[in-house]
């Protein structure tokens, strides 16, 4: 009977320690389990960029395939898209304005807006203004000029008798000034507006982007053709900010590398133009996303 009780005291003792033991692991497999999901939510919440609140940016759209808006009346195109991204990695919400291209700069130093991106060459003039980023693309000025036009290279249009449509305010509005002094300028405020007095006759030429030139070129081939600029260097576009903004500069510049480097920029070229690359190799232009220059 004895031998019996001892038994029995024995095996509960037995049953006793092994609960224990498996509700002590139970305990512990859980903690980790909750840990670990802690640590993964921890890390996610990590890669998520803080929320800066509303970036304020202005463009001009009325520049396709880099600033324009869709069917809908959307901004788009490259411009938008990057600027977009840029928001989506440093956890900014960006507010798009449509924006005159004069009221650019001035919105930055009134305090209206908080960058500028807008096809916007970096020259000495405006950086004495504003605060510019890295070059994002690059850029070379050319002349499209009338099919009527007696000028036959870009040293012919320095005439009294050469009338030269030119955007105001831009690189080739400077340009004008500087390397054809003794022509007529048409200083106009839209891109279209100068295209049309070229189309029209009324302007021998007008001095823009590369890009935007074969492209009016190849839609009106009999109307017009393009003319090198002998004194032209390539520019880059850069994104302006209000001066002393320092914190967003170092943020912009480490964006455009990266972007640069992952091969996002030239995704971004083909989205909007489809071909454009090979075009300009054939042509001997530089692409306007060939940044390794400025990264070696």
């Amino acid at each position: 009977m004895k031998k019996n009780i001892l038994a029995m005291m024995m095996a509960a003792v037995m049953v006793f320690c092994l609960a224990a033991c498996v509700s002590e692991s139970n305990t512990s497999s859980k903690a980790e389990t909750d840990t670990g999901a802690s640590g993964q939510e921890a890390e996610s919440t990590a890669a998520a960029p803080a929320d800066k609140g509303t970036l304020r940016v202005a463009i001009e759209l009325a520049y396709p395939p880099f600033d324009y808006k869709d069917d809908a009346g959307e901004p788009t195109g490259v411009d938008v898209d990057l600027i977009k991204d840029f928001g989506a990695a440093y956890g900014y919400n960006v507010e798009i304005s449509d924006t005159s291209w004069d009221g650019l700069i001035p919105a930055l130093q009134t305090g209206k807006t908080d960058a500028v991106i807008s096809a916007m060459s970096i020259t000495e003039e405006r950086d004495k203004l504003v605060d510019f980023s890295d070059a994002y693309a690059l850029a070379k000025i050319a002349i499209l000029a009338s099919s009527q036009t007696k000028a036959q290279t870009d040293e012919d249009f320095n005439s009294e008798d050469i009338t030269i449509a030119v955007k105001s305010g831009t690189v080739g509005h400077i340009y004008a000034q500087d390397f054809f002094p003794k022509a007529k300028l048409n200083v106009l405020t839209d891109e279209s507006a100068c295209i049309n007095e070229v189309l029209q006759g009324k302007a021998d030429g007008f001095i823009y982007d590369e890009l935007t030139c074969t492209n009016y070129h190849d839609d009106n081939p009999d109307k017009t053709k393009c003319i090198s600029l002998s004194h032209a260097e390539t520019g880059g576009w850069g994104i302006a900010v209000k001066e002393g903004n320092k914190e967003l500069v170092d943020e912009l510049n480490a964006f455009i590398k990266d972007y640069y480097q992952s091969g996002k920029l030239d995704a971004l070229g083909e989205k909007y133009m489809p071909g454009k690359k090979a075009e300009f190799a054939e042509n001997g232009f530089q692409w306007f996303f060939d940044l390794e220059d400025q990264y070696k």
